[in-house]
């Protein structure tokens, strides 16, 4: 039996809600984990239509790209529109996720997806997110207790990532001289010792910083360890907003134009670009939904396009006089429609006992566009 806690579980492990921003929500709207599934439904909004269409699917869980519940939540009574929106999931058992700015920073995430679709091969985030802090911990020990230092260290969460506790040791000799009001449990005040020691390095997340001091002052025989701590310049990685790769062969910003009209779902909104249309394009940046703050880290990237949602006028005419790459604007729905296939694909490759679909629902607001 699949439940619902084996969808999250497999949404979470590819869109880890750590990589949500801090004003986000993701996560489970509402649902019991315990609950069996055999249908999920993927779409980019919760919509009513979109409601409508996973309990006419009989579908047990929803799974949206932007939340329902976002800001100044203080109420889901059944006669705002979006509490009547999950009365109505609730009492059809069906579960509503989210997965919004984690998708968007995770690897791959929505402009992955978005890049694939227009063909493109990445060579890395626009804007990367450092990797996670990381402490490095030198300890000396006389070498009859490194054992029991080592143990209590990877128990407090020290030693690396993954299955492995890791440890360099270095054999050395230690020297200590108990002065007054120390306590020594060999020697007498005044009288230097040596011992035979190990000196001791190790990396911890900073997150259990607090828990590997505890653990190395209760497993250490000294009163004050003698230990220090720097932390690792956080690097940045391959996760992040905004995608940046390269076409299969240069072509002009009017041909990119149409290959993004053409790649994308149509929308009222359609596709428009600024710049010479002639302009011949080759690297490209692209950012799934809003991306109008990452122009300047397009700029400094050296792309010859960015193609985003929801572009304005002073930016993008500020942008163009500044220097900056050609933009291409599409529809914000149709920069994240094709996430939605992503992910469909990679439950139902964790999960196969599960019937998966994607809405086919056109989300984007924007319903008439009139030439002029």
């Amino acid at each position: 039996m699949t439940t619902l806690a084996d969808l999250i579980g497999v949404l979470d492990a590819a869109y880890p809600p750590a990589l949500a921003e801090a004003w986000d929500s993701v996560g489970l709207v509402c649902g019991d984990p315990a609950e069996e599934l055999t249908r999920v439904l993927f779409a980019v909004d919760a919509t009513a239509a979109v409601v409508d269409e996973a309990i006419d699917w009989r579908a047990q869980a929803l799974v949206v790209h932007h939340p329902l519940l976002l800001r100044g939540v203080d109420t889901v009574a059944a006669s705002t529109p979006k509490g009547a929106l999950l009365h109505r999931l609730i009492r059809s058992g069906c579960a509503l996720f989210t997965a919004h700015t984690n998708a968007d920073s995770a690897a791959p995430g929505v402009s992955d997806a978005l890049a694939e679709a227009l063909g493109l091969t990445v060579t890395g985030p626009l804007d990367a997110k450092p990797e996670s802090a990381v402490d490095n911990w030198v300890i000396q020990v006389p070498r009859t207790h490194t054992d029991a230092v080592l143990a209590a260290l990877f128990a407090a969460g020290a030693g690396g990532r993954g299955s492995c506790d890791c440890a360099l040791r270095v054999p050395a000799t230690g020297q200590y001289r108990p002065v007054e009001g120390a306590t020594p449990e060999e020697g007498s005040l005044g009288e230097l010792r040596q011992v035979e020691a190990d000196r001791v390095e190790v990396v911890a997340p900073t997150a259990v910083r607090s828990a590997v001091l505890a653990a190395l002052r209760a497993a250490h025989p000294h009163e004050e360890p003698a230990y220090h701590i720097s932390e690792r310049a956080q690097l940045p990685s391959s996760l992040g907003i905004g995608r940046v790769g390269t076409l299969p062969e240069p072509e002009s910003l009017r041909a990119f134009t149409d290959r993004v009209a053409r790649s994308l779902p149509h929308t009222a909104w359609g596709v428009r670009a600024a710049g010479d249309p002639d302009r011949n394009v080759y690297t490209v940046a692209v950012c799934g939904g809003a991306g109008d703050s990452y122009l300047n880290k397009a700029t400094g990237l050296g792309v010859d396009v960015y193609l985003t949602s929801d572009l304005r006028h002073h930016p993008v005419d500020e942008h163009l006089r500044a220097g900056g790459p050609a933009l291409v604007d599409a529809a914000h729905w149709a920069t994240e429609f094709p996430w939605c296939a992503q992910a469909e694909a990679l439950v139902r490759n964790a999960l196969p006992g599960l019937e998966t679909r994607v809405s086919t629902l056109r989300t984007d607001p924007w319903t008439v566009r009139a030439s002029s």
